[in-house]
């Protein structure tokens, strides 16, 4: 089944619930049933199969025939009995009690309450900056479940009290009634089949091979035809959010967990990571992490951050949807809030201390290799830093803006600003010293800033989106001071117009269906490539990297990626997590589209386009 096919189907899955919910979740049901009878005919053909070439071969009559037949047999009944009993293993993290954290418990109750829901068995407390709960089959897929709830520690630092519940209201209401029950019914169905697909495999024989075709025919319509069913379950658990502690409340929690993700992904973990440069064994982040959220995100930074987050689109890679239809969902409107004025933390009580020490020490024990690679390299990054800084006197615009870069990695509040200037006074106009200029000059300097940003936008057409992008997340900034410029802030929106239009020309060249379309080998220098795999190995689900670059016509000096990544034993949602994280955090000299490795490109088109892999574990 094709991509075009797949969205095809999921809108019409979505028109059908739409126009009539109750027949469409009969029709998905339907559809369920038909995945349960080919199970239970492989079942029973398995049983078959091993009771026709089982007594022949107990009598001593060993034919090649009956020796095929019962090893297929046997494969099938061992694959679909896996099917039928499903389990899975217990979510990461580690399980707390009622005793050691009474509070949160009476806080699940209240809500357990409140929403008429079942119990929750068992709760963890991992590393995530997330909450989740799972249903663990208690008898396969013939009934039953066991419910988790994993809760995220730095979550619980992010938030404050009531928004945290709103968090867990969400979450519990997956569990709500007969709804919850149905559509985790059919997430543990589509799992099942799945595995019994993998299971299967490629045995050659002649009932894996019609059943796996089978399968292929079966998995992608049912992930289509209930796609829906998980889309609209997610906005009915938004609901009950709202109805739990008030929409202004759920509303507000989604706005600050998407813009303090992102400051944790793009801020957050590159300073922590450079404390390598003056410590060899790793530093535990979550203290500091702590410090960090209780502070108030920088203004300008969570305009762009909420601005970027309401332009994502809801698409068929997620079931969740974007959070602009979850706002509209909820009737809320899509401005910052007020920040978390505490965070829920006492919610764990007097431990809270004693997590934050538990889940530092893990992080060190768990990222020592990594932390080693990275010391190892933020050394080469000093030897770099050193060189250009001795011949500073001779350095053209280049390598000034590399020397205020690396500094940076080295000290994140580096002094930075006047190798920028000094950049510019060599180049006048230099791209990349306007842009870390702008960065770089203080809050108070407005003017300086859209200074630099007109340049640029004059100057550079690759940076005209980022310079509409940066001016007008500064114009919606309020400061002491300043008055709301209201014509600047009208033509630099109508300029980000313009230039969005260019980027996703740009993107849908970069991602459209022909990848390899214009792809080159990468042209990353010695130094920028041990960059990209000393980062890439602080990511432990990344196995091997490709990298290639893509030739744009719409911006044709621009350097653009497509990055492969082999991410064994990981989900296809968590993998697609993991891809969009890379995106937004890796450094590279441009933008970069990042794809799991076995679904986008064969082994044959990555050894001929990208040679070997810039990484391996």
């Amino acid at each position: 089944m094709d991509q075009a096919d797949f969205v095809h189907m999921v809108r019409m899955s979505e028109i059908a619930s739409a126009e009539n919910s109750s027949a469409y979740r009969r029709s998905v049901a339907a559809f369920a049933a038909l995945g349960y009878a080919w199970v239970l005919g492989c079942l029973v053909l398995a049983l078959g199969m091993v009771a026709w070439a089982l007594p022949p071969l107990l009598e001593g009559r060993f034919k090649f025939g009956f020796v095929m037949v019962l090893i297929s047999g046997l494969t099938l009944l061992w694959t679909s009995l896996q099917a039928l009993w499903l389990r899975s293993d217990a979510p990461d993290g580690v399980e707390i009690t009622a005793v050691e954290a009474p509070a949160l418990f009476e806080a699940l109750e209240r809500i357990r309450r409140k929403i008429k829901g079942p119990h929750i068995h068992h709760v963890y407390l991992n590393d995530e900056f997330n909450a989740c709960i799972r249903q663990q089959p208690r008898y396969g897929l013939l009934g039953g479940a066991v419910n988790h709830l994993t809760i995220g520690l730095p979550l619980l630092m992010a938030l404050d009290r009531q928004r945290f519940l709103a968090v867990l209201g969400h979450e519990y209401g997956h569990l709500r009634g007969d709804h919850g029950r149905f559509a985790a019914w059919i997430y543990r169905t589509r799992m099942a089949w799945m595995r019994m697909h993998q299971g299967l495999g490629d045995d050659g024989n002649v009932v894996a091979a019609a059943s796996n075709a089978f399968m292929r025919w079966y998995l992608p319509r049912f992930a289509a035809r209930s796609f829906a069913l998980a889309r609209q379950d997610e906005y009915e658990a938004d609901r009950i959010a709202g109805r739990l502690v008030g929409r202004e409340v759920a509303a507000a929690a989604l706005i600050e967990i998407e813009v303090r993700g992102t400051w944790m992904e793009r801020h957050f973990w590159e300073r922590h990571w450079s404390k390598a440069a003056d410590h060899p064994v790793p530093v535990g982040p979550y203290r500091s992490l702590r410090k960090r959220l209780a502070r108030m995100p920088e203004p300008a930074f969570a305009n762009d951050a909420l601005r970027q987050a309401l332009k994502r689109l809801s698409n068929v890679d997620d079931t969740h949807p974007g959070l602009r239809d979850r706002l509209e969902s909820l009737e809320a409107p899509p401005i910052l809030p007020e920040w978390s004025g505490g965070s829920a933390m006492e919610l764990l009580g007097d431990d809270a201390k004693r997590w934050i020490d538990h889940f530092d020490k893990q992080w060190c024990r768990d990222h020592a290799t990594e932390w080693k690679q990275h010391h190892a390299w933020l050394a080469q990054v000093r030897e770099r830093v050193q060189k250009l800084t001795a011949q500073q006197a001779q350095s053209n615009a280049d390598e000034m803006v590399e020397l205020a870069r690396l500094s940076r990695h080295l000290d994140p509040r580096a002094p930075v600003q006047p190798l920028y200037a000094l950049a510019l006074q060599r180049s006048p106009g230099h791209a990349g010293a306007l842009r870390g200029l702008v960065q770089s000059l203080p809050d108070e300097d407005r003017q300086g800033k859209l200074q630099c940003l007109e340049q640029l936008w004059d100057g550079d057409g690759d940076s005209r989106w980022w310079a509409a992008r940066t001016a007008l997340a500064e114009l919606e900034t309020s400061r002491p001071g300043m008055e709301h410029d209201a014509a600047a802030y009208k033509q630099w929106r109508k300029r980000l117009e313009r230039a969005q239009e260019a980027e996703d020309r740009a993107w849908e060249e970069l991602s459209g269906a022909s990848l390899f379309a214009r792809a080159v080998r990468h042209d990353l220098s010695p130094f920028e490539q041990t960059e990209l795999t000393t980062q890439l190995a602080r990511y432990r689900n990344v196995a091997r990297a490709w990298l290639v670059r893509k030739q744009l016509r719409e911006f044709p000096r621009r350097r653009a990626y497509l990055l492969f990544v082999e991410m064994p034993g990981l989900e296809p949602d968590e993998g697609l997590a993991l891809c969009h994280r890379l995106e937004n955090s890796l450094s590279m000299p441009g933008p970069m589209l990042v794809m799991d490795a076995d679904e986008a490109s064969s082994p044959e088109e990555l050894k001929r386009h990208a040679a070997e892999p810039v990484f391996v574990r």
